[in-house]
């Protein structure tokens, strides 16, 4: 491979956004995946039911990421209703992962009310479920 010139645009990877801040991401590692991960925050956290998602969590030490996790049922819709409702939520998640008073595994239930709302309004939902459980920092 030759030699990148000092005048060429560095790799996509190592560039950064306008403004100089990194990228969120919301990698396979910060997602819950396995049942027994499920369960044991519905088991063990707390529950709060608000606008068109139903939100458990389970608080984790200090020096740990949070983590997420998404569950959409069939009542949602069809395949691509759920799908939608699944990256609404992520999104949602992950702009503002960073907000967190503490680390915490969250599962967020999709309620069948997201069908047909837009970005905002489940982002909406999504901040006042953490205020109102004292999630997010002031």
């Amino acid at each position: 491979m030759p030699a990148q010139s000092p005048d060429a645009p560095a790799r996509r990877d190592q560039t950064l956004p306008p403004g100089g801040t990194r990228r969120l991401r919301l990698g396979r590692d910060l997602r819950l995946g396995q049942n027994r991960d499920f369960a044991r925050v519905r088991q063990q956290g707390e529950r709060l039911a608000l606008g068109c998602l139903i939100a458990n969590w389970h608080r984790l030490p200090d020096g740990a990421s949070p983590k997420l996790g998404v569950v959409t049922s069939k009542r949602i819709g069809n395949a691509v209703a759920r799908s939608r409702a699944r990256r609404l939520l992520r999104e949602s998640f992950r702009q503002h992962q960073h907000e967190f008073s503490q680390p915490v595994e969250l599962v967020l239930v999709a309620r069948n009310s997201i069908a047909g709302r837009d970005f905002a309004e489940v982002e909406k939902d999504l901040l006042a479920v953490l205020n109102r459980a004292g999630l997010l920092k002031n």
